[in-house]
């Protein structure tokens, strides 16, 4: 039996200028699933490496938020004017603002702490059993704490503009309902957190070796579509993080009214992609075997 640890190996036949056929042996680079995490552990409360991760939850979220949320602000207030109605980034401008610097922040965070920078991806990825209970609990709270504080820096900056213009928080559009804001959250989260297990799965990272280096790409660019998407409905959340750190600032009451959409949808499409994920795309074992067994007993009950 060869050793897991070395390619696997495998001929092509390759069709030369002066059409022979050569034979060449094409190396695939090998590939493991990180095993599962134990969702009640609690030993890595002992290392550096989880409070470098939240530090670095923390700062990414705080850059996610001032820029976001300064681009809002600044769009809304240049396009105010009765004069100046085309100018200011625009819709297309705000999405922009989104996925590229979460697309920035995921390739620079990566490193330390896996780049989440949204309660929702967290939440996905301990479903999946990629993170640990405590680790998912503080990821969301330095999240959380990071949005507020980023929040905080454009109010001062800007602070007429930011209470003048709504502060980028998260609201109902007039003529959409509550349970259309709802599923345009829960399709906007799936959506991402799709794109991030399809852009870090450890089997597609293996077979093409520039994944890594580009994975943080379309994870900013589904943020950037699912913006364009759901801007003119909700204002877009899928981040619960940002909904938060906005609606503290702002402090509102209608924002808080409508606040538990940002919560329940985000987390609701984040465990549905996590799902999908493990049945549909990679075909987990484990869930195979619980069907399994479910038929089987099903069988058994039947004949008896």
């Amino acid at each position: 039996m060869p050793s897991p640890i070395l390619p696997a190996k495998e001929v092509e036949e390759v069709v030369t200028a002066n059409e022979e056929v050569t034979d060449i042996i094409v190396q695939r680079v090998p590939y493991w699933d990180p095993p599962t995490v134990r969702a009640l552990d609690t030993s890595e409360l002992t290392t550096w490496s989880l409070y470098r991760a939240l530090i670095g939850e923390f700062t990414a979220s705080l850059i996610l938020l001032y820029v976001s949320i300064a681009t809002v602000i600044g769009y809304r207030n240049q396009s105010s004017a009765a004069d100046e109605r085309c100018t200011g980034v625009g819709y297309l401008g705000v999405a922009w603002s989104f996925g590229a610097t979460v697309s920035v922040l995921v390739y620079s965070t990566s490193g330390v702490s896996g780049g989440h920078i949204n309660p929702a991806v967290t939440f996905a990825l301990f479903i999946a059993g990629k993170v640990t209970l405590v680790r998912s609990v503080l990821y969301v709270a330095a999240q959380c704490l990071g949005a507020v504080v980023g929040v905080g820096i454009v109010k001062g900056i800007m602070k007429h503009p930011y209470d003048d213009f709504g502060g980028g928080a998260n609201a109902v559009a007039g003529g959409y309902s509550l349970r259309a804001a709802l599923g345009a959250e829960i399709f906007g989260t799936f959506v991402l957190a799709y794109t991030v297990f399809s852009a870090t799965d450890p089997k597609r990272t293996a077979r093409d070796a520039f994944v890594p280096l580009v994975a943080a790409l379309p994870i900013g660019l589904a943020v950037f579509v699912v913006h364009l998407a759901t801007i003119p409905i909700t204002g877009t959340g899928i981040n619960p993080a940002r909904s938060l750190g906005a609606a503290v600032l702002y402090n509102q009451h209608k924002t808080w009214k409508q606040h538990w959409i940002f919560w329940v949808g985000p987390f609701t499409g984040a465990a549905l992609a996590a799902f999908y994920h493990k049945i549909v795309l990679r075909d987990e074992a484990v869930v195979k075997e619980s069907l399994e067994k479910l038929g089987s007993l099903k069988r058994s009950g039947s004949t008896a």
